[in-house]
């Protein structure tokens, strides 16, 4: 049987080559993509501290004060507070002058699982945490 001189195909070395480009590639690509659950997790913290004030301005001008955890997760409040998946209300205070509180998230690894806001004057007006600096924006530590 004659050999075929015009044989199509990859080497081996060819092959190699571009598997160790595609290694090479994922190797920058993966460190750039890792934290971004750790975003989502953080932005959902803040997501609920946003709609958190929406609640506490119904409660104040239903009632004329704002509330606390207790009112926010009852299942049997008109005021229930929803929160993202994985997120937990750790506190909440409030009173006719202010109210602040703090949401976490146990799936944040980098050691910002707390975020927190607060509104208004007195002690349960005042930040819950020196990371906390402007009245109304959340923030996380």
């Amino acid at each position: 049987m004659p050999q075929n001189k015009n044989r199509k195909g990859f080497t081996l070395i060819e092959l190699l080559i571009v598997v160790v480009i595609i290694g090479i590639l994922a190797a920058i690509a993966i460190p750039k993509f890792a934290n971004t659950k750790e975003k989502a997790y953080i932005a959902s913290m803040k997501a609920d501290l946003k709609n958190l004030v929406g609640t506490q301005e119904s409660v104040f001008a239903d009632s004329g004060k704002y509330t606390s955890k207790a009112t926010l997760t009852s299942t049997t409040s008109q005021y229930r507070m929803g929160l993202s998946q994985g997120n937990t209300l750790v506190s909440a205070v409030g009173d006719s002058a202010g109210w602040n509180a703090v949401v976490s998230n146990g799936s944040v690894k980098s050691g910002t699982a707390n975020c927190g806001i607060f509104n208004g004057t007195g002690t349960n007006g005042a930040a819950p945490n020196a990371a906390v600096t402007q009245e109304g924006v959340p923030a996380c530590w």
